[in-house]
């Protein structure tokens, strides 16, 4: 009831529509009280009485009040699509809000399509208990309440034979929705479990298809739409066996009506125009009945749906978002100074899990506009180290300072917008080259990102596809080659002109061609820069202010090339293998601790 009440709170934003659609339902709701009684007039005055002169003002009467309902209902569900719509894409939005301030282990342990249908469908089906729910379920009490009324004003007697059936009527609705919770939980969590599994096939169709293992993707799919299928058929099965049992109730309430209404005809207790009339507003009391019993249904569903969208909700954010986004100014209105770049680790520790350490007492100091290259075998920490950086996540012991300050004290958007990462694997987003540029500054000018393009050395490609800028890039990129994307990536990242640079073994998967060219694109990024760069080739390591070697989550040795290969040790052993090669580091292995092993690092 709790989470209910709080899905109602979404309807209080446009209270206008709310009263606009609930005044239609009710007034339409009241012309029912029209029909039964021109029935009980045409009957008992104009038959019997033999009046002949007022049947065409009663037809008549009884034809506007159906034509005010329908037309009255017209009005209510116009205002309610409007209605429904606007308090969805609130809800909507909210829930997107929501998910782009959750921190990062949040994602690690969740699926992208259990999160698309929690942001499409589960909210479809909270909408449907906000706006379907609150007016249907008010018109239909407010038509029993009506039709008692009335009954009670023609015969108190027929009206409580009438309420016979409420309590098997009650205690039905009381048994399905006590029952009712697992059935659809497991409905939505097996529809989250398809959607899941379609998303990340679609996703890596490629790869599915370079290991012929169609046949098998197949089966998976069909095994989890078996799953959505069952357990359908589970709440399917409970409403086919509700549904009609509480139609039946119903219906016997109606024999019942005729039965001691036909008794008193029979005495002379009643006219017979009146047990007409009385069986007509017993149709129009067990309608809104059956009518409840369905929204029960949908309640039901509702309340599954809503559980799984507040737990995103109520999933505490990232610290640092307290500030409103894209806020120039820190708390109490001082304006944010521009981070110049000095990077401070004293004594960090961090852990993915409790009892898994990933990263021991890293201490290191980049001056504005050093490059700090981290080299070391695969799995040392070095990815996790410069995670911590951008507050991907949060260290779990000693600090890290950015121009003196802990990293804690600057907003967290401020943070992100002052730090750029270029990666191994470059992401392009479904839309043009524009639009993905544009993610680095969103009020650049398209001559500032052909400068862009053309220190990334980017330019040339992108004027050869079929409209420039312009031109739809498809899913991740995918018109492009490594290459290329990494190059619009570099363009991306000069456009936003950040004070640190993050490079993430940025020319990893290229060839030597390509590389000289991601190369040259580099040295206009790091220019006048503080960056961090993750690489495995010597070529891009050796002229850097600071070379930091990383094993097991601790640094190992510092200093710089000529330095370090004087010393000897595991950086010279990394170099001889680089040379032996062709300038790439050797990632050996063995020696990696399985300890290290963590969902984001290198």
């Amino acid at each position: 009831m709790r989470i209910l009440l709080r899905v109602f709170g979404y309807t209080a934003r446009y209270p206008w529509m709310a009263v606009a659609t609930m005044f239609c339902a009710i007034t339409g709701t009241l012309m029912v009280a029209v029909f039964p009684a021109v029935t009980q007039q045409v009957i008992d005055v104009v038959l019997r009485q033999h009046h002949p002169e007022k049947l065409m003002p009663l037809i008549l009467a009884g034809l506007a009040a159906f034509f005010a309902q329908d037309l009255l209902n017209s009005l209510r569900i116009l205002l309610n699509n409007h209605f429904e719509q606007r308090v969805i894409y609130d809800l909507r939005s909210d829930l997107y809000a929501r998910i782009q301030m959750l921190p990062l282990p949040w994602f690690d342990n969740r699926s992208t399509g259990d999160i698309m249908t929690r942001l499409v469908e589960d909210v479809t089906n909270v909408e449907r208990v906000l706006i379907d729910g609150i007016e249907q379920g008010t018109v239909a009490v407010l038509q029993i309440a009506i039709v008692l009324a009335l009954m009670a004003h023609y015969s108190r007697d027929l009206m409580l034979a009438s309420l016979a059936p409420v309590p098997f009527l009650a205690a039905g609705a009381l048994i399905y929705t006590l029952t009712a919770k697992n059935r659809y939980r497991a409905q939505r969590k097996a529809t989250s479990a398809l959607n899941s599994l379609l998303h990340d096939n679609l996703d890596g169709i490629r790869q599915i298809k370079t290991y012929a293992s169609e046949i098998r993707e197949h089966a998976r799919f069909n095994a989890a739409s078996d799953t959505l299928r069952r357990t359908s058929l589970v709440v399917m099965r409970v409403w086919a066996i509700y549904s009609p049992s509480m139609n039946f109730f119903s219906s016997a309430g109606m024999v019942i009506i005729l039965w001691v209404g036909g008794l008193q005809v029979l005495s002379g207790k009643m006219e017979i125009g009146v047990l007409v009339a009385f069986l007509v507003l017993a149709r129009y009391l067990y309608e809104p009945v059956g009518r409840l019993h369905s929204l029960n249904q949908l309640l039901q569903s509702g309340r599954a749906a809503s559980e799984r969208v507040f737990s995103i909700l109520d999933a505490p954010v990232e610290e640092g978002w307290k500030e409103k986004e894209g806020s120039t100014a820190g708390p109490g209105g001082v304006p944010l100074l521009p981070l110049l770049g000095d990077v401070r680790y004293e004594g960090v520790g961090f852990e993915y899990q409790p009892g898994t350490v990933v990263l021991h007492d890293i201490t290191l100091h980049a001056k504005p506009g050093e490059m700090v290259a981290l080299v070391g075998p695969t799995g040392a920490g070095k990815t996790s180290l410069i995670h911590l950086l951008s507050r991907f996540y949060e260290l779990s012991s000693g600090e890290i300072l950015l121009d003196g300050r802990p990293i804690r004290e600057v907003p967290l958007s401020q943070l992100r917008r002052s730090v750029a990462m270029v990666t191994q694997e470059s992401f392009l987003f479904n839309g043009t080259t524009a639009d993905n540029l544009l993610i680095g500054k969103p009020d650049a000018s398209e001559e500032q990102m052909w400068r862009a393009l053309a220190a990334a050395n980017a330019e040339a490609f992108i004027r050869r596809l079929p409209k420039g800028l312009h031109t739809q890039l498809g899913e991740r990129g995918v018109k492009l080659s490594v290459g290329e994307k990494q190059r619009l990536s570099i363009a991306r990242a000069l456009l936003k002109n950040p004070p640190i640079l993050v490079l993430d073994e940025a020319t990893a998967s290229v060839d030597n061609t390509t590389e000289r060219l991601i190369q040259e694109a580099l040295q206009h990024l790091l220019a006048g820069r503080t960056s961090f760069v993750i690489a495995h080739r010597l070529s891009t390591v050796r002229h850097a202010d600071q070379i930091l070697v990383m094993e097991r989550g601790r640094i190992v040795e510092r200093g710089t090339h000529e330095t370090l290969l004087a010393a000897g040790g595991l950086y010279a052993s990394l170099c001889r293998e680089a040379d032996a090669h062709h300038g790439v580091f050797g990632t050996s292995e063995e020696r990696r601790a399985p300890e290290e092993l963590a969902p984001a690092d290198d």
